[in-house]
């Protein structure tokens, strides 16, 4: 009865001559996407190469595909096996139209947003095109996960990839089998699929000949306008950064700044979102100086410039402009990701030449050790990182788009196949999202910077082995006294919670190890007014798993912010009177967020 009423409600909408015009004009606008695909190829903006990507995936499923044809009863097997779970779906599917009850052979995870319409089970169409995918997926995984033998990084590699495929082909992302994208066109005559293959044309015209899904409705989002709005002025520049400070809003003021280390992969703004979910205002508000370091975009003119340049022309130059503007010798730090990465470089260069320049450090979903670096480690080997050199020694940079989609794809049916169906299968443009928003702001990197990065952290992991060498300095974390607070997020993909907990242990002064909720920002940006997620506490990190160590947390509720507030307080809780914004030596340049932040990659 219900797939019935389904196709009545259908039939009443449908209009044959308006569909039939619809879809010409899909056909049209579909004609324009191509356009846009080719004409920077025409051009010679663009030269197409076989990705370095595919390589690796046949690469990998050869591996696999060895070890279970090297054996007839092994490949048999398999087989057999693909073969049952296919029949007795086609055995669940006949009784369930001969009108018998039949559990199915497969059900989606309850957390799979993909097969949430209620069609995908009550039409018994949808629900065997489901459960025939969901079976395959299973059999290709296990195909990976059963192969013995297998070095474990191939394994890896092995396991992301055949995700990627499965998530790509569910049917979900095609038109006639999402059963609601395929209600959604026939009550609107396929109008649909028309503003759909417009926003594809103005997506691929807007990537220069690629696609850039549009995650979030540029409308009202602007930064310095709905965005990165706290009140402050850029102080200093050079080549490398604009450091800014911040006006304060309290009278009285701690006596030691803070000196925020952003990371240079996206831009410093995700601490300065809207008002109501800024960190930085946030700090202000808690009566701290406050100074952000916001990273130029480089372009080939700044190719060279190396892992020892970032550190000496950004953190460094920080605190020497810190000390003279406000009299002090020691910040507070505070690095975010990668920056995180880079200020325990910068901590560590500093106790080796015995300077003494920073009274705490804090560490935001950052790594210092790589061991269990998570999905990331799947594009780092010898091999792949050659190849990335020598296509970043043509450009002098790494193209934001290519590190942006390599994010995106840790959570590819979130981040890409979700607006896939949305923007161009339903025609419906995303929202006005900041957080997404500041996600597709991507940046470049510098060739020399991110080669030394890839390689003497996630390939060789020098860092917390003691064999980074840099400014001609060898290293020591051990030699880091200060005390750190170190913040990991329990879903984070990017900078795993196991792997911050693990590189906790290489510091050589007191380390608070603290889990928030949720993942690599939202774990991060959740403000105490916002009353979401939780974070764990528990004074043990040595020689401890991730689990045992939640075993053993107290569990609090909200934020974190105000736990890190206190702990700062503990350490240096004296306070001056609030301080102006930059100095005779160093008066105000422009209007935070600053002209850096503003330059699209």
């Amino acid at each position: 009865m219900t797939d019935v009423q389904t196709d009545t409600r259908s039939a009443k909408t449908f209009d044959a001559e308006a569909f039939a015009m619809n879809i010409a004009k899909a056909m049209e606008t579909s004609g324009k996407a191509l356009a846009a695909y080719l004409k920077p190829r025409e051009n010679g903006e663009v030269q197409d190469r076989p990705p370095t990507e595919l390589t690796e995936v046949v690469k990998s499923f050869t591996a696999v595909a060895d070890y279970w044809l090297s054996d007839k009863d092994r490949a048999s097997d398999i087989q057999t096996k693909i073969a049952k779970g296919y029949l007795d779906l086609w055995g669940s599917a006949s009784r369930r139209l001969a009108g018998e009850e039949a559990p199915p052979a497969i059900s989606p995870s309850p957390r799979d947003r993909r097969f949430a319409d209620p069609e995908w089970k009550s039409n018994q169409f949808f629900d065997f095109v489901m459960q025939a995918y969901l079976l395959t997926t299973q059999w290709a995984q296990d195909l990976v996960h059963n192969a013995e033998g297998l070095d474990p990084h191939t394994r890896k590699k092995a396991e992301f990839y055949v995700n990627q495929i499965t998530n790509a082909l569910a049917p979900s992302n095609f038109v006639l089998t999402n059963p609601e994208v395929l209600r959604q066109t026939m009550s609107s005559s396929g109008d649909n699929l028309v503003r759909g293959m417009q926003m594809l044309a103005e997506d691929i015209e807007a990537g220069k000949g690629s696609l850039r899904i549009r995650q979030s409705d540029p409308g009202n989002l602007e930064v310095g306008v709905n965005m990165a709005t706290t009140p402050g002025k850029v102080i200093f520049q050079n080549e490398m950064m604009q450091l800014i400070q911040y006006t304060p809003s309290t009278e009285n003021v701690l006596r030691t700044p803070l000196l925020i280390v952003p990371p240079w992969i996206n831009k410093f703004y995700i601490l300065d979102l809207r008002a109501e979910k800024s960190f930085i205002k946030w700090c202000v508000d808690q009566g701290l100086t406050v100074f952000v370091i916001s990273w130029v975009n480089p372009d080939k003119n700044l190719g060279t410039k190396t892992w020892d340049d970032y550190m000496k022309e950004g953190p460094l130059t920080a605190m020497d402009v810190i000390e003279k503007v406000t009299g002090e010798m020691k910040v507070h730090t505070l690095g975010y990701c990668v920056g995180g990465t880079m200020l325990a470089t910068t901590l560590a260069w500093l106790a080796d030449k015995r300077r003494q320049r920073v009274t705490s450090a804090t560490f935001l979903a950052a790594q210092v050790d790589f061991t269990h670096a998570g999905d990331l480690l799947v594009f780092v080997d010898e091999t792949q990182i050659s190849a990335l050199e020598r296509d970043m020694q043509a450009s002098g940079v790494l193209e934001g788009s290519k590190m942006a989609m390599a994010f995106n794809m840790l959570r590819s049916n979130d981040l890409i196949w979700s607006y896939v169906v949305n923007n161009y299968l339903k025609g419906q443009p995303p929202s006005a999202f900041d957080l997404l928003h500041w996600n597709s702001d991507a940046t470049r990197m510098s060739a020399a910077n991110h080669s030394y990065y890839l390689r003497n952290c996630y390939l060789e992991n020098r860092l917390t082995s003691g064999t980074m060498v840099l400014d001609n300095t060898l290293l020591d974390l051990s030699k880091v006294k200060v005390p750190v607070y170190n913040l990991a997020a329990r879903e984070d993909h990017i900078a795993p919670a196991d792997s911050v907990l693990y590189g906790s242990q290489f510091f050589g002064g007191p380390v608070k190890y603290v889990l928030s909720g949720s993942g690599h920002i939202a774990g991060v940006v959740n403000p105490p007014s916002s009353g979401k997620y939780q974070y764990w506490t528990n004074d043990q990190i040595n020689d401890i798993s991730l689990k045992d160590w939640i075993k053993g947390a107290q569990e609090h509720k909200g934020s974190w912010w105000p736990d890190w507030r206190e702990w700062l307080s503990q350490l240096d809780p004296e306070q001056v009177p609030a301080r102006s914004v930059g100095s005779e030596a160093y008066p105000p340049i422009e209007d935070a967020p600053g002209s850096y932040v503003r330059v699209r990659a």
